[in-house]
């Protein structure tokens, strides 16, 4: 009887649990039913949402390749090939590249999503984004205040771009599209009315350097996006200057900047402790404070001023910085040095060290760099005047010649020695730089007892100069010699050099190297231009 009970009961555990067991599957089944009734159904009502979001948003037609959807966690959604148009109109004009293009994206949302309107989304993943800014001509070809019907049914807290460029077009024959490329931007509070917060970071490739940006983009100006807002402060750290052929030296940038795309105001400083020419390879630290007005739909800069500090010397600039199609940047500036230091511009520019000679230096130049791929150091020109104040040679053997030039030209030969006390000295200039020279049509040298007014030109490399001229003195030729015998000996020779109120006036040449430097007298040289002004007569 036991048995019986006990048989009996098995069975029905057996029966309950196999009723379990199908229920479950049952209810699985359902769920699955139920699940992919939901992912039909779904898809098309959540691709219609971001379609007609973007349409209103951008007032642009948006295609879609790929679009799927999962709900097993909520609402999973993902899509490729997202393509938002410019107006009918600019496509008509040319503007045929989409607007903005994203390679993939995709979003997380409640299930609850899908009945209530605007549906609300957190983090939008997006990667690979390309926005393309038609030139502004075709961008002028969009119908004014005209806007899509349709309503906005997504509403966004934050978007994540990855690798993504911005490209700003151009219909200009000498200008090329602008590109940006972004590593990645993390934007919040994507408003379709408001404007958009921002945190950029970006690998700028020529210098090449890391920036990093913070601030606020927006509202998007449908019929202008080069109208569009900006704001932020920005970051330039490891900035490699030696991606710029002839330039060297590591560089980091703090500052913000205001305006539109096409006006953006920026403020900021830079500081390269170790800046260099390739013409010197003589690092100098260099400062700058600067305020700039940067077209980003060009890639034009004009500098409004800069002001500067290299080594121990301050100065000006004022000028652009222009982009031209193919070849690079034209670069115009003009230069004004106040209260400077000769040796900190010779260190940069000149390959022998120390600089040839000290002194205070006021300066005024236009500076112009041609585009190319050459090296700076060839492409650099400038053209001014300027005036050097208290000039001492470093080479102790040239310093002794002009010692001992003053001390003769003012009448006391006996202490013309090697050694003799510094003189101090002035000299004024106009000067040419090209080419890896500097050509000086006009170079007044004074010193004491003595006016000298040269021409010539000095090698950057420091291998050659070449400079002659005329002397002015206060004294005679024969009052210049310390010997007796040859002052009477040069007295019949005084009136011959004699001339315009001087003491004497005499032809001479400096040239030679820093390390051997030739300064002397140019007899032949005056023989041969008295010879021809004579032949002239």
């Amino acid at each position: 009887m036991n048995e019986i009970l006990n048989d009996t009961k098995t069975v029905k555990r057996r029966s309950v649990w196999g009723w379990i067991l199908i229920s479950l599957l049952i209810a699985v089944i359902v769920l699955a039913v139920i699940g992919e009734i939901a992912v039909h159904r779904a898809m098309p009502i959540l691709k219609g949402r971001v379609i007609e979001t973007l349409s209103s948003r951008f007032d642009s037609r948006v295609e879609i390749d790929g679009f799927s959807v999962s709900v097993l966690k909520g609402l999973e959604v993902s899509g490729e090939g997202l393509r938002i148009y410019a107006q009918d109109e600019v496509v008509a004009a040319g503007a045929t590249d989409p607007l903005i293009a994203l390679g993939h994206f995709s979003f997380h949302a409640n299930l609850l999503g899908l009945f209530v309107k605007p549906m609300h989304v957190r983090t939008v993943h997006v990667a690979g984004m390309v926005i393309h800014i038609p030139p502004r001509e075709m961008r002028q070809q969009a119908p004014k205040g005209q806007r899509h019907m349709g309503k906005i049914k997504i509403l966004v807290d934050e978007i994540v771009f990855d690798d993504s460029r911005l490209i700003i077009g151009t219909i200009k024959p000498d200008k090329e599209p602008k590109e940006f490329e972004m590593s990645r931007i993390v934007m919040r509070n994507v408003g379709p009315d408001a404007p958009w917060r921002y945190d950029a970071t970006l690998v700028n490739a020529i210098p090449k350097g890391d920036i990093h940006a913070t601030g606020t983009f927006g509202p998007w100006n449908n019929e202008s996006p080069g109208d569009s807002s900006v704001t932020g402060k920005y970051t330039f750290d490891h900035v490699d200057l030696n991606t710029i052929r002839g330039i060297g030296g590591m560089l980091s940038s703090v500052g913000e900047f205001s305006g539109q795309l096409n006006k953006i105001i920026v403020d900021g400083t830079t500081e390269t402790p170790n800046f260099s020419l390739d013409t010197a390879n003589h690092g100098v630290p260099l400062h700058t404070k600067f305020h700039a007005i940067v077209d980003g739909t060009s890639g034009d800069t004009y500098l409004q001023p800069v002001d500067a500090r290299l080594g121990g010397s301050d100065f000006t600039c004022n000028g652009a910085v222009v982009n031209v199609k193919g070849k690079g940047h034209i670069i115009d500036l003009d230069v004004n040095i106040p209260a400077g230091q000769i040796q900190d511009f010779l260190q940069l520019a000149v390959k022998t060290s120390p600089a040839v000679m000290t002194g205070g230096l006021q300066m005024k130049t236009k500076l112009h760099i041609r585009p190319g791929p050459q090296s700076v150091s060839k492409k650099i020109g400038l053209k001014g005047g300027f005036t050097l104040r208290q000039i001492h040679f470093t080479n102790p053997e040239l310093e002794d010649k002009v010692d001992m030039l003053s001390l003769r030209a003012q009448g006391d030969p006996k202490a013309a020695k090697p050694g003799a006390e510094d003189v101090h000295s002035q000299m004024v200039g106009q000067f040419v730089m090209a080419d890896g020279k500097l050509s000086f049509s006009k170079l007044d040298y004074t010193l004491p007892g003595a006016d000298v007014s040269l021409a010539g030109e000095y090698t950057l490399d420091g291998e050659r100069f070449e400079f002659d001229g005329k002397v002015r003195t206060k004294a005679k030729v024969s009052q210049m010699v310390a010997s007796k015998w040859k002052s009477i000996l040069l007295k019949p020779v005084d009136p011959f050099f004699k001339k315009d109120g001087a003491g004497a006036v005499i032809p001479v040449k400096v040239s030679g190297t820093r390390s051997a430097p030739k300064f002397g007298l140019d007899l032949g040289h005056k023989g041969k231009k008295d010879k021809g002004e004579q032949g002239g007569k």
